[in-house]
């Protein structure tokens, strides 16, 4: 089967979603056309994470992350003729657009092809649930309404999401994130017995992760000085995070990033809305309790309190810190929990083999739908 994957921030979240559909979809060709954001993330250290053979890459260089109705133009003519050409080529099964720019002039595009039966969106984090005014929260839901009139079957990574979607008026299904839940060759430490309370969150430091918050709650224990909080990544809101107990730690590789949660005592999440974040799954796996601000994404993973808490504020926040820290001989038995959460419900092979399943019975209609 031939997969054309089209998304415009290939960073983050997203790339870990694409490379886990690249690697175990391995008997699948996956095109992956793509726009850039080299102020991040240089793409030549985007591509290294690919290491399958199965996949190829088209630049889509003309798009870009803000809305720019001139700039916007050029971008859907490029993907009009990058597809066309495709679809000419026979190199196009099934089209998976990725994140809400991609989602949206992909699916007119796709309309304008023909193949709209063929398309699914995944948003990974519904844009109009973001911190922005009312009124751009409003042009983007509307945005994604008129999105879902092309076509193209929405597959929301979380139920939160869907449920999010479903409110808005837009059809969607849910397939969960998944990841490697059980780590081969990779040893998960005990709680460390020193009086080191460690409290560490991962991603890009923007908007969306609200760094702002992070800050205001680690500023709290400043003059504790057993409370240690760590930030790894990077990104263009870096200056927000001034408390002095915050160690920031820039973009690291994967094992090195395991490393540094598997010593932390809980993962926290400050983030404002999330589709499904692959990093709190990942401290899931490696037995964290988990402490995430109650939004749509994060909710989806905080079971019935067994594996850690919800807050609401930064009060709230500061408030279950310290009875984490208080009833500290609980939090190996959250983590249990945590790794159970993980396996039972954020595989990554039934992610995998959902979407198969879904690529193929919409390749198989269409194809049937054609033949006439």
């Amino acid at each position: 089967m031939k997969i054309v994957h089209v998304v415009e921030p290939f960073v983050g979240g997203i790339v870990t979603f694409i490379n886990s559909l690249v690697k175990n979809l391995n008997d699948d060709t996956h095109i992956i056309i793509h726009g850039q954001r080299e102020e991040l993330v240089p793409l030549t250290e985007v591509k290294k994470q690919f290491s399958c053979t199965n996949v190829k890459f088209l630049k889509w260089k003309s798009a870009q992350r803000t809305l720019n109705p001139q700039k916007d133009i050029t971008a859907f003519l490029e993907l009009y003729t990058i597809l066309k050409r495709l679809k000419e080529n026979n190199s196009i099964d099934v089209v998976h657009l990725h994140s809400s720019k991609g989602g949206f002039i992909g699916r007119i595009v796709c309309r304008l092809l023909g193949i709209q039966d063929v398309v699914f969106y995944t948003p990974n984090g519904a844009p109009f649930l973001g911190k922005d005014s009312f009124t751009v929260n409003f042009i983007y839901k509307k945005l994604e309404k008129i999105g879902s009139g092309f076509g193209g079957q929405v597959v929301s990574c979380s139920a939160s999401e869907q449920r999010a979607y479903v409110l808005a008026g837009i059809n969607s299904v849910t397939i969960n994130n998944g990841i490697l839940s059980v780590k081969p060759n990779f040893k998960i430490n005990r709680r460390k017995k020193d009086k080191t309370f460690r409290i560490v969150t991962s991603g890009r430091i923007a908007d969306q992760k609200n760094p702002e918050l992070f800050n205001k709650i680690a500023s709290y224990f400043e003059e504790f000085s057993q409370f240690k909080f760590q930030w790894i990544g990077e990104g263009n809101q870096r200056n927000l995070l001034t408390a002095k107990n915050i160690q920031i730690t820039g973009w690291l590789d994967k094992n090195e990033v395991d490393a540094i949660v598997n010593d932390a005592d809980i993962y926290l999440s400050t983030a404002t809305f999330e589709g499904l974040p692959f990093s709190v799954l990942e401290a899931l796996s490696l037995k964290k309790p988990v402490l995430l601000s109650d939004c749509v994404g994060n909710k989806d993973l905080v079971f019935n309190g067994l594996n850690g808490d919800v807050f609401q504020n930064e009060n709230d926040a500061i408030v279950k810190i310290l009875q984490f820290y208080n009833n500290s001989s609980m939090l190996e038995i959250m983590g249990e929990h945590s790794m159970a959460h993980c396996k039972s419900y954020f595989d990554l092979s039934k992610t995998s083999s959902n979407y198969r399943q879904l690529y193929e019975k919409a390749s198989l209609n269409f194809k049937e739908a054609n033949s006439y």
